[in-house]
């Protein structure tokens, strides 16, 4: 060694840094997607732990060795030191925290990457790394936990057991309801575009019409703009009167009450409790300047609670259409939240564009055509069809890098 020259020594440095980055992205990313309760890689082969651990720390050694020895042929015992500093510094940036926050953007490219690496190196060091692990439970074997009547903290899963039964982590009621504070009810609206309300200005036989066909039992009451809302109808009190077209103006009027409105920023945690301090069901939800951007309802907020409890995931979203080819027909109106759900995807939802549509056409800053295929992250899109400068039918699937 001491009569090589620099630039193979170098060379291997950074061959080592790149190498130890790359096993610890890895690395990371496993525990990503294992710790995510709707991951997508249920057919994947598992990445053998121990070799992981194993590649990254051979890197992390390879290069304070390396450092250290040129540090030394140039500036002796100082140099030893110093670049023995300097090594530290640099697997800390670019060896552990840069390669997690690479692991964090996408964690899917690099588990396919990993195991792409599955035949050599970690099959080969895989026996290497096993030896080691079972070194480490022999040590640890007197001081093994002894199980007891009543867990009441239970203990870490130690993912290098493979022996130990893995179960999927569940969330307790508490945890599930404080996760909803991060969530605000401008994230769960129904649009207004959507909204199913009553205009008084039109005929009565058509507001009958509309309510006998109405699946809703609360409906907001406006004159001519629904950013007008004066008040709910509470349809539960008039049906009665509506198959024989007995209902009038007056008495349509006397079946609703006040309208509560709800600021768009609320948290839904905050708003169950409003709703059941105000004894109400349904809120018209406001931005900053009064204008009306939908409805919110209890059943909103319950389905978002129930939703994260949810531990296995069904394709029952009416709006989401399977294809044999393993991509998916989704329309244009469809939330982000409730794709993401339905299909534990992670499509942009948080602070943008509330439905595909609206996220599609904030990709491509213009009106939608059909025909158009754009990127967003590891999902690809394609318009199929369009109505009303709107995309009304997408074909999206995802790509693994």
């Amino acid at each position: 060694m001491d009569t090589l020259p620099y630039a193979p020594l170098l060379g291997i440095l950074a061959l080592a840094l790149l190498w130890s980055a790359l096993f610890t992205a890895v690395d990371a990313a496993r525990l990503l997607i294992n710790a995510s309760p709707r991951h997508g890689d249920e057919g994947q082969p598992p990445l053998p732990v121990p070799a992981l651990v194993l590649c990254a720390s051979l890197g992390k050694l390879l290069v304070l060795g390396m450092a250290c020895l040129i540090g030394e042929r140039q500036s002796g015992e100082h140099g030893f030191w110093l670049a023995g500093l300097a090594a530290v510094a640099a697997l800390l940036v670019f060896a552990e925290f840069l390669p997690r926050r690479l692991a964090r953007r996408n964690p899917q490219a690099f588990i396919s990457l990993g195991l792409s690496l599955r035949p050599f190196p970690l099959a080969l060091l895989q026996p290497l790394a096993c030896l080691f692990d079972g070194i480490a439970k022999l040590i640890l074997r007197p001081f093994r936990a002894q199980p007891t009547a009543v867990a009441l903290h239970p203990q870490e899963e130690d993912e290098f057991d493979e022996d130990a039964p893995h179960e999927a982590p569940r969330h307790g009621l508490l945890d599930g309801l404080q996760s909803l504070d991060k969530v605000t009810v401008n994230d769960i609206l129904v649009p207004r575009n959507e909204v199913d309300g009553i205009n008084l200005d039109e005929p009565i036989g058509h507001i009958i019409e509309q309510l006998i066909v109405s699946r809703h039992t609360r409906l907001p009451v406006y004159h001519s703009d629904i950013n007008q809302v004066e008040a709910i109808l509470n349809t539960k009190l008039i049906s009665h009167l509506l198959p024989k077209a007995e209902l009038t103006q007056e008495q349509l009027v006397g079946a609703c009450y006040e309208p509560y409105f709800v600021p768009e920023s609320t948290p839904l945690q905050m708003q169950l409790l409003n709703f059941h301090k105000q004894q109400r069901r349904l809120g018209v939800v406001v931005d900053e300047y009064g204008e009306v951007l939908g409805i919110v309802t209890l059943e909103d907020i319950l389905e978002e609670i129930v939703g994260e409890f949810e531990d296995e995931q069904t394709l029952d979203n009416p709006h989401v259409h399977a294809q044999p080819d393993g991509t998916f027909v989704i329309e244009g109106a469809a939330s982000l939240r409730e794709i993401n759900r339905t299909l534990g995807w992670h499509l942009p939802c948080d602070g943008g564009p509330k439905t595909l549509n609206g996220l599609v056409t904030e990709a491509l800053e213009s009106i939608p055509e059909s025909a158009v295929c754009l990127k967003i992250g590891r999902y690809r899109l394609e318009i199929l069809e369009t109505e009303d400068n709107c995309a009304s039918k997408v074909l999206v699937w995802t790509v693994t890098r």
